[in-house]
């Protein structure tokens, strides 16, 4: 029996997303979803919505749940990997609170900045445990990354396993359909070309029947800035550098070192930039659980449409060989994007069908854009490694070249923040602390 692992499958919403959308493709039947998460509870919520779904629409697949990692990734053909080391409380609620008493602000704090640094962390130790499991039970498995920070996580495990791994985001499948819903435009029939870094992409090209879409774009972009609404930062670089980029304004307002800056307290009103946003959606997010976990978990009705996820187009291509195109985040290898460093991880189109997956050929990017993804690889690179070396030399490099930190704060306090978060997560950060997690 063919199998696919899902490991963190206490994301129960996320589960159902990714493998609700699986038990629609008929070349999967037969298949086992295994299921593992630590939190024995969401696991056990997970595996009754998911087998709530296989009896509502007759799905030919077995459901089961395991207490033993190793045996849930034993013979996987895909593993789908959804995990949040350290959960909200107590890690997230620290990388937030510690910049704060030296007064940095963060959004999201999942990418890059501080926040994304020891994210990365507290994660990429853990995902290298999943790739020993795997070289030994599943040595041939494709790993779909949805974790964050993405382009660290995925490039550890390019560079560091043989496990081979691809790395999906939801970003650049909404880019344009949110960016013309939000201008008034007609999304329908239009070429795009979408090239970058993960949340740092740059929607290079947009056509309809040929004709450059950019100038209506930035002309309608223009005409809504001079009000408030929930993409000024985006639409603010687009003016400057002269693209749109795929991720939301307030993941790009901490990318950059413009917009969240204490000597111009103002911009925080001007940009509509929510500060300390990913606290809060954690907290509404877990209120809101409550609520729904009775009507997702025990509801015998519970129905599902299949989702714009990519994961389960990616192992139906595999499956039947019919191709399916997507934005994967893989290793710039041979130069995918030849103006940015080998080592990274990029964004960019990809096929894949039987044979795997084949990420297409760039080229140069245009030199600002470039730019503005080197500032944050430069912090992925060190951060990964950090995370692989246990060096603190590589960690405060990673922080000093941040460009968010190093735009609001001293050498000195770069490192004493980093210091005062190593002791914070304390377990969660053995190669730094001293302190194994138990």
């Amino acid at each position: 029996m063919s199998k696919i692992t899902f490991i963190g499958a206490g994301s129960t919403v996320f589960a159902k997303n990714v493998l609700g959308d699986c038990m629609f493709v008929p070349a999967l039947a037969g298949f086992e979803f295994a299921l593992f998460d630590i939190d024995e509870q969401r696991l056990k919520d997970s595996e009754n919505m998911l087998n709530n779904l296989k009896q509502n629409y007759n799905s030919n697949v077995t459901i089961k749940a395991y207490g033993d990692r190793k045996e849930a990734l034993r013979g996987a053909k895909y593993v789908i990997n959804a995990i949040q080391v350290g959960g909200y409380k107590p890690s997230t609620v620290i990388d937030f609170e510690i910049p704060k008493k030296y007064g940095l602000r963060q959004t999201i704090a999942d990418t890059i900045g501080i926040g994304g640094i020891f994210r990365s962390l507290r994660t990429i130790p853990v995902m290298l445990d999943f790739a020993k499991d795997m070289e030994e039970v599943c040595p041939d498995a494709l790993f779909l990354n949805y974790t964050n920070p993405m382009a660290a996580l995925t490039g550890a495990m390019l560079r560091y396993t043989n496990i081979k791994t691809v790395g999906l985001c939801h970003s650049v499948q909404i880019c344009t359909e949110h960016l013309f819903r939000d201008l008034g435009m007609e999304h329908e029939g239009i070429e795009e070309r979408i090239a970058g870094i993960n949340h740092m992409a740059w929607l290079l090209e947009v056509k309809r029947d040929g004709k450059d879409l950019y100038p209506e774009i930035k002309r309608r972009a223009k005409e809504k800035q001079q009000g408030k609404h929930d993409d000024m930062v985006r639409y603010e670089l687009m003016d400057k550098f002269g693209y749109y980029v795929t991720e939301s304004s307030e993941h790009n307002a901490e990318y950059h070192p413009y917009f969240i800056k204490s000597k111009y307290p103002e911009l925080i009103d001007r940009f509509n930039i929510p500060l300390d946003e990913y606290p809060r959606r954690c907290v509404e997010q877990i209120e809101r659980w409550e609520t729904m976990r009775e009507d997702m978990v025990h509801n015998s009705q519970l129905t599902h449409t299949r989702s714009h996820e990519y994961g389960s187009r990616i192992i139906e291509a595999m499956e039947t060989n019919n191709p399916f195109k997507f934005g994967g985040n893989v290793l710039n290898t041979g130069r995918l994007i030849s103006n940015l460093p080998e080592k990274a991880v990029v964004e960019v189109p990809c096929v894949v069908d039987r044979s795997g997956i084949m990420p297409t050929y760039i080229g140069d990017l245009p030199e600002q854009l470039a730019a503005l993804n080197r500032t944050n690889i430069n912090t992925q690179l060190l951060t990964i490694e950090a995370a692989i070396t246990g060096k603190k030399e590589a960690l405060y490099q990673a922080a000093l070249l941040d460009p968010h930190a190093a735009a609001e704060l001293s050498m000195d306090d770069i490192i004493s923040m980093c210091d005062d978060l190593i002791e914070a997560h304390g377990q969660w950060l053995p190669q730094f602390s001293g302190v194994g997690v138990k």
